[in-house]
């Protein structure tokens, strides 16, 4: 007799978008405000402290026709 098991797996992916419209792209002030808001988004996501860091591959950049997307994933599961 098969043993398993099985699970849904939900993903959520949290953004910041910055406007980066040509000609000129996005403001560095932008940038740094949105990046920080993810900063803050994720360590309260995964419970880490203020000074805590978080891993280089945390957040993504996605660059996209006018704009650049900060983001980060989290999944939440149940078994069955």
């Amino acid at each position: 007799m098969a043993t398993y098991t099985s699970r849904t797996v939900t993903t959520v992916r949290r953004e910041w978008i910055v406007p980066a419209a040509n000609p000129w792209g996005a403001c560095i002030g932008d940038i740094n405000a949105a990046c920080a808001a993810a900063c803050r988004a994720y360590r309260e996501e995964r419970g880490l402290a203020e000074g805590e860091p978080i891993a280089d591959d945390a957040l993504r950049f996605h660059v996209g026709d006018e704009e650049i997307v900060i983001s980060f994933e989290t999944e939440a599961g149940s078994a069955s």
